[in-house]
């Protein structure tokens, strides 16, 4: 008893991390994570002779982490909730190293796959992170970090293209995974050292039944969309698949809105202030990936065609990465604006800044100046809308489930881009042109997606009028660091 109390004691006088250690820590996490987006696409192309497999089995390293995503996103924001933010997110590093890890000792493909699996039930990270700043920060602080924060998701997705296609051009490719964890290693140390736990937590039991229900239900839509191209969008595989995750995520619902401690509270996300950012971000998700499908491929491909610019995967990369800086830098820019008009107002501003880079890539293609343009305007508004969408959702759920309903939304953007991937390959695959003896995607197919980019950020626009008004981020509704009252009884609950 006595050795508890002076744990308990020097606990008591250790000084807390400095804020800033915390936010500089948990976007470090946020962009190692979000690496995984770009980390192989590099060698995409080679993985059928560097597995000795077959072109259509080698996909499943990218289908893979896609879907364990899915899966893991959720459930982890729900499992923070219930038994510590800090403690699902190193679980959550430990997936990353793990994966990259397997991966990187692997020259077949089921390890490859297990390892690309591994790295994707890392994707929490991101959510925990924001949810974790919720617990912890002083209020006038909350809205740059969560920023900052969700901006971290653009930032490794762009700067981990043109990193990826260095270490791939000059080391062998099992260096990819092995880059990838020492960064782990790093992240999670230094969570270790710098982040605390929050007590702000749920308790009870976790809903077992309502997380295979979903996992299920998602990953047959994923399948679906992720490889319908392949199999035949009329296909009885897709249409199939199609039809048993409308069947099974029905089911779902039902079960969840009956069950007492649910996995997903569908009436919190009924409210409406969720539930229109949730299909807001499915919006600017499609919006936001149209960029990262077509600028890359108008880059890369051959001047001859006309329209191409006959880049490297390098180069076209180092066109990307601005935006991904960009994002960052406008983070704080956006929290000013939420603080000062709203976050519904931050992301409106967002989604029609995405439009407009959008629309400034259909009339300008010909230059690699034009792309880094565009891709940068697209970068901005993507830092506006990825720093007000976890505001909207923080200020209308209690700080207990600030982990599920974070993670809720990262789901939602990540469908957004699945679909934007399905709908782009759709397009690119029937507006093509010959060129020689091949026939690669046509211009008209490329300002098409384009234009399809701009749309859904105005759909995202549109339904973001929806939102319920509500006071500036810094006024009477601006969500709290810690909710004292919650923290008191989820304390009371644990003990």
């Amino acid at each position: 008893m006595s050795d508890a109390l002076d744990r308990s004691a020097a606990a008591g006088t250790a000084p807390p991390p400095h804020p800033t250690a915390v936010v500089a820590v948990l976007a470090f996490g946020g962009i190692v994570v979000s690496l995984m987006q770009t980390l192989v696409i590099p060698i995409v192309g080679q993985l059928p002779q560097l597995l000795n497999a077959s072109a259509s089995d080698t996909a499943w390293a990218v289908t893979a982490t896609l879907l364990a995503a899915a899966v893991a996103t959720p459930v982890m924001g729900r499992l923070g909730d219930m038994y510590g933010k800090r403690r699902m997110l190193l679980l959550s590093l430990a997936m990353l190293v793990t994966g990259s890890m397997v991966a990187g000792l692997s020259d077949s493909l089921v390890p490859m796959i297990v390892g690309r699996a591994l790295q994707g039930l890392s994707s929490g990270v991101i959510p925990l992170g924001i949810s974790i700043l919720r617990d912890e920060l002083p209020a006038e602080r909350l809205g740059s970090a969560t920023a900052m924060i969700s901006a971290s998701l653009g930032v490794g997705g762009a700067l981990g293209l043109p990193a990826a296609a260095l270490i791939a051009d000059n080391f062998d490719w099992h260096t990819l995974f092995w880059t990838s964890a020492v960064l782990g290693v790093v992240a999670l140390v230094l969570v270790l050292l710098l982040v605390p736990e929050s007590k702000v937590r749920t308790g009870g039991r976790f809903d077992l039944t309502g997380a295979a229900g979903m996992a299920a239900g998602l990953i047959c839509l994923l399948l679906a969309i992720s490889k319908g191209a392949d199999w035949g969008w009329s296909s009885g595989t897709t249409l199939g698949l199609f039809a048993a995750a409308v069947v099974i995520l029905a089911a779902w619902g039902y079960f969840e809105l009956r069950v007492d401690q649910p996995l997903v509270d569908l009436r919190t996300t009924a409210r409406p202030q969720v539930l229109f950012t949730n299909l807001a971000s499915v919006a600017i998700g499609f919006g936001m990936f149209s960029m990262s499908l077509v600028i890359p491929q108008l880059l890369q491909l051959p001047e001859r065609t006309g329209y191409g610019l006959g880049q490297s995967l390098l180069a076209a990369g180092l066109v990307m990465a601005p935006s991904g800086l960009v994002m960052m830098a406008l983070a704080p820019v956006s929290a000013l604006v939420s603080r000062a008009k709203g976050p519904k107002v931050t992301l409106m501003i967002g989604a029609l800044i995405v439009a407009a880079g959008y629309g400034l890539n259909v009339a300008l293609m010909d230059q690699v100046w034009h792309f880094v343009l565009a891709s940068c305007v697209i970068g901005a508004g993507i830092g506006f809308t990825y720093g007000a969408m976890p505001a909207l959702i923080m200020g209308a759920v209690p700080a207990s489930e600030t982990g599920a309903a974070n993670s809720l939304n990262t789901l939602m953007r990540s469908i957004g881009t699945s679909f934007a991937s399905a709908v782009a390959g759709v397009v690119l695959a029937q507006m093509t042109t010959p060129f020689g003896s091949y026939v690669l995607p046509g211009e008209d197919g490329f300002r098409t997606v384009l234009a399809l980019g701009a749309g859904a950020a105005l759909v995202g626009f549109a339904i973001a009028a929806f939102i319920p008004r509500q006071r500036p981020a810094g006024g009477a509704n601006a969500p709290a660091a810690v909710d004292p009252a919650r923290a008191h009884e989820a304390s009371g609950a644990q003990a």
